[in-house]
């Protein structure tokens, strides 16, 4: 971003991203299916000022559905932004722009969607709607579905609502737009039968870790999110998607790209770390660049990072709830919807503006 603003972003998974996090005698693992454990490290993580939480959500994973948490923590949450994972491969677009949208309103404007893509012939048998997709098709999908999404999302004008009593009318017809998308996996006429949102735009996110995941990412996405082995890596990373932003037309001043960082914090990190790859039989491989040791060093990390141009990172605690207990200082933010904290500008309805240009 040009304004220099460092994010700092947090990704909520189960128990943690070491796959045997749950064996720690602080994991909470009994709870993993109940409310109380998810509003509990939102909470810790709302009060730290990280600035907004990925909630992972996968058709092949036993997990409570991400867009049901944090729709629970909307009243229990002040500032943090709500991002949930939303699979697009077998989900209607038209019910993925409800749901966020409706979160959008519950949250009063902390709202976002992280797409994700579901392959595997597996996933597809649990639906039986279609054939195991591959990475082309599923990403081509998950462009249009991001197209109506977004559509959906501006075909209320702002001022549809009029409330009139003395005529009866509670809606401006006029204000609201058909879509009529038509594409090769969805046609959706509209409009949403949910009223603009608080942000107008809820954020999107995307992981970048493929071409055709890329290419969305550059089209579509105001959060990019990339994993690298290392800082300088990175760097290189999002210099790339950066001028994939630019040849796609768009500002690159107006998208946050996020390196994960893998986090381990605690004064004995090291052997707590050992004792899990213990568990699991062999050193796990970290998928971006990983941090173990204490909280002064992580610090001084995201401090390296933010000196070499990233817009910010999200922390992937290898092992929850304990890793919310050395959340690194956040600056304050000012504003009460995510667009607003993050220095993003509320989009007119793309609908609405046509409307003014022709008149």
């Amino acid at each position: 971003m040009s304004d220099g603003q460092f994010v700092v972003a947090i990704d909520l998974r189960g128990t943690g991203a070491h796959p045997q996090a749950w064996r720690r005698p602080d994991s909470r693992a009994e709870e993993v299916f109940t409310a109380g454990f998810w509003i509990d490290q939102l909470q810790a993580a709302d009060r730290a000022g990280i600035d907004l939480a990925f909630l992972g959500d996968s058709f092949a994973t036993r997990t409570l559905e991400a867009a049901a948490i944090a729709a629970r923590a909307a009243a229990l949450t002040e500032h943090i932004g709500l991002v949930p994972t939303i699979t697009v491969t077998h989900t209607e677009p038209f019910h993925i722009s409800k749901q966020i949208a409706s979160l959008d309103f519950a949250s009063y404007g902390r709202a976002g969607w992280h797409v994700e893509v579901t392959p595997g012939a597996g996933q597809a048998a649990l639906f039986g709607r279609k054939a195991e997709q591959d990475n082309v098709s599923l990403w081509h999908e998950a462009d249009e579905a991001v197209e109506v999404v977004t559509r959906l999302w501006d075909s209320w004008e702002d001022d549809a609502e009029i409330r009139d009593a003395a005529t009866g009318r509670f809606i401006d017809r006029d204000k609201l737009h058909y879509i009529d998308f038509e594409g090769e996996n969805f046609s959706v006429k509209g409009p949403s039968i949910t009223p603009r949102s608080p942000q107008g735009q809820p954020l999107v996110s995307v992981r970048a870790d493929s071409p055709e995941s890329n290419a969305v990412a550059a089209t579509r996405a105001d959060i990019i999110r990339i994993a690298a082995a290392t800082v300088e890596d990175a760097t290189h990373t999002a210099a790339r998607i950066r001028r994939a932003i630019v040849a796609a037309g768009r500002d690159p001043a107006q998208v946050f790209v996020l390196l994960d960082i893998e986090t381990l914090v605690s004064g004995t990190a090291a052997a707590e770390l050992a004792q899990l790859d213990k568990w699991a039989g062999e050193a796990r491989v970290p998928e971006s660049v990983q941090y173990v040791g204490d909280a002064t060093g992580l610090n001084l990390l995201l401090g390296s990072i933010e000196a070499a141009g990233l817009d910010g990172v999200t922390l992937v605690p290898l092992a929850l709830p304990s890793g919310l207990q050395a959340l690194p200082a956040t600056d304050a933010r000012t504003g009460t919807t995510l667009r607003e904290r993050l220095g993003l500008a509320r989009p007119i309805s793309r609908y609405a503006a046509v409307e003014r240009n022709n008149r």
